[in-house]
């Protein structure tokens, strides 16, 4: 990115830009599809079908009816009406700390919101962020998987006290304004078995993580187990390389449901021509230029080289992510893991003044979290890596604010 002086900085958190920055191909292809039609989606046009064949073909076969929106936010909106429509229930289970967008309907599901504005709804039941480096199952749990899905378990029989019945769990594949979370291997799909039990849905936030960020997988839901599918899957940011699309795909059972009320969904720009055209030119530069694997590669090194820093700098408490979704989490105690927010925020500035931009995350705003654009390089990593080394080797000559930062005997 350039600033208006012209000053080059590298991006390591806009995974809007997914594909890279103005990238000639997606740019090509909205305005080529400009110079034919641009309407709205009453009228019929090839490109809508042909982009979601293009998505079923990345996603388990159960999941292939597709409704086209224009955010991330109207996305995780169809998928609570859906949700509620199938099952005939009200109620939601979200993770403590999530965010799922800015409709009113979603702040009442965001507890990083919601704890700050008008406080919690009884139709929604919070359940502990599964996360094993501050949460109450940490890495020395033999099963953190199970431990915190009998948590989900536990919330929702005290919600089925009450008489209360569960239409849905949402969740964020990789929690990011979590901190930046890896959820243990095998916890959705026992998530999945507790909601599905009390007759709700299953919910995968993919806004952030989706579309080969993770390397692996080209979803993030993948990393819980091949067998594991989602009854709802929401995509945004990433799917349009900044231009406004978004997508919920679902499974024809749901949809069924849905369509019985009479009421047709209908959105007038959602899968217009253009948003198609853009859509499928992601698909298109993602399969050319191999960022699935290139973020594999890249992500892997970035994990090795923080990972070093981590041995040398014990500010650093916690490196954790998969492919170029990474977090690294700033602390001022070894023993208490207390968050080193100013510690954070100073590092973020003096990486700004570097030309780096990066920045934090999480409930203590400690966590600096990595997820640039797929083009990413293994020579961009290496020299953030070094940048942040630079910089935390002065902060414990000069700062000392917190015990990690001391100088170590």
């Amino acid at each position: 990115m350039y600033d208006e002086q012209g000053a080059e900085y590298i991006d390591c958190i806009n995974n809007v830009a997914h594909v890279g920055h103005c990238h000639p191909l997606v740019v090509q292809a909205a305005h080529e599809q400009n110079q034919v039609l641009n309407t709205n989606s009453r009228y019929l046009h090839d490109n809508i079908v042909d982009y979601a064949q293009r998505l079923s073909e990345t996603l388990p076969e159960k999941l292939c009816v597709f409704y086209f929106l224009n955010s991330g936010s109207e996305a995780n909106d169809l998928a609570l009406r859906l949700a509620r429509q199938y099952t005939g229930h009200w109620d939601v289970v979200v993770l403590d700390h999530a965010y799922h967008g800015h409709l009113s309907s979603l702040i009442d599901i965001s507890p990083y919101k919601f704890r700050d504005l008008d406080g919690q709804k009884e139709w929604v039941h919070v359940a502990p962020l599964p996360d094993t480096y501050r949460g109450p199952y940490r890495e020395d749990h033999p099963n953190p998987a199970v431990a915190y899905a009998s948590e989900v378990k536990r919330v929702v029989g005290s919600a089925q006290e009450k008489g209360r019945k569960i239409a849905a769990f949402f969740a964020e594949s990789l929690p990011s304004v979590g901190g930046q979370i890896i959820p243990p291997a095998g916890y959705f799909p026992e998530v999945a078995g507790h909601i599905r039990r009390a007759g709700g849905v299953f919910v995968a936030d993919e806004i952030q993580v989706g579309f080969g960020r993770v390397g692996k997988h080209f979803w993030a839901f993948q990393l819980q187990g091949e067998d594991f599918v989602p009854d709802i899957v929401t995509m945004g940011k990433s799917i349009g390389n900044g231009h406004p699309v978004a997508c919920v795909a679902t499974t024809h059972a749901v949809a069924r449901a849905f369509e019985a009320t009479g009421v047709e969904y209908f959105n007038t720009f959602g899968g217009s021509p253009v948003s198609c055209a853009v859509g499928l030119a992601v698909l298109d530069v993602l399969e050319k230029e191999q960022l699935q694997a290139h973020a594999a590669s890249v992500g892997s090194l970035l994990m090795e080289l923080l990972g070093q820093q981590k041995a040398k700098h014990p500010i650093l408490g916690d490196i954790r992510g998969v492919g170029l979704f990474i977090g690294v989490d700033l602390i001022k105690d070894e023993a208490t893991r207390m968050p080193a927010t100013e510690e954070a925020d100073y590092v973020v500035s003096r990486l700004k003044e570097n030309y780096i931009l990066l920045s934090t995350d999480g409930p203590g705003r400690n966590v600096l979290k990595f997820k640039p654009p797929m083009c990413f390089s293994l020579d961009n990593a290496r020299h953030v890596v070094a940048k942040l080394d630079a910089i935390l080797t002065d902060m414990e000559e000069k700062v000392r604010s917190c015990e990690t930062l001391r100088l170590q005997p």
